[in-house]
């Protein structure tokens, strides 16, 4: 594969719209396809924005501009994630529906956190490395593209379903919902481990386990 069928596909992957369709299952179930639909391109407006401007400036943005490691971010990005998954087992799909916030701020709370994420900037940042400026563009903007229209289309099958069949649509989603806590919460735990394992393996760091002898026989 060429350069650009290898970053579409990572970006792609990292999207997944069928995961981004469970994270905004209360939306799905609530809103009309048209108000669904604009406020999905609203979020990936704002995301596409901030995937491109991390495109262009790389992990130097975190680290020269920011002051922060990017595995801090990882590690953040985690605990958000299982505080997530935690509140879907239990409350299944209502528990996004309480964190979101004021209906005004749908577009911004469906982008952050569940499209801009760790793994989706250091896609980012890979296809930045890999392609020119515009060919990052033409590949981030391209997929945002794709799964607008993937996600509306599960949106579509959705409603079309839930008028023949109501109370199953409700209890399929709402297992679906709690089913995906455990995939939600696993995602959470690995960005936690990732985010920790490369703090630890960060030169800078001190608290690295190769440290730990030296220091104890100094003690």
């Amino acid at each position: 594969m060429d350069a650009y069928t290898k970053s579409f596909a990572l970006f792609f992957t990292l999207l997944n719209p069928f995961l981004l369709s469970i994270y905004l299952l209360d939306l799905i179930r609530d809103l009309t396809l048209g108000t669904f639909i604009r406020v999905l391109a609203r979020a990936s407006l704002i995301s596409g924005s901030v995937f491109i401007l991390f495109a262009w400036g790389g992990e130097p943005i975190f680290s020269e501009y920011l002051q922060v490691r990017f595995a801090s971010f990882q590690f953040f990005g985690g605990v958000v994630f299982l505080l997530i998954g935690i509140r879907f087992v239990f409350l299944g799909v209502d528990a996004i529906r309480t964190m979101r916030g004021d209906p005004e701020h749908l577009a911004g709370s469906i982008a952050m956190p569940f499209m801009i994420g760790p793994g989706t900037v250091s896609a980012s940042v890979v296809i930045g490395t890999r392609l020119p400026t515009w060919g990052s563009v033409a590949v981030i903007v391209g997929t945002l593209i794709l799964t607008v229209f993937l996600v509306s289309l599960l949106k579509l099958a959705h409603d079309r379903f839930k008028e023949s069949n109501a109370r199953l649509t409700d209890r399929y989603v709402e297992v679906v919902g709690r089913v995906s806590a455990l995939l939600i919460g696993t995602i959470a735990v690995d960005m936690i481990l990732e985010g920790l394992g490369s703090w630890l393996a960060d030169p800078d760091s001190p608290w690295r386990p190769a440290d730990f002898p030296g220091r104890m026989g100094q003690r």
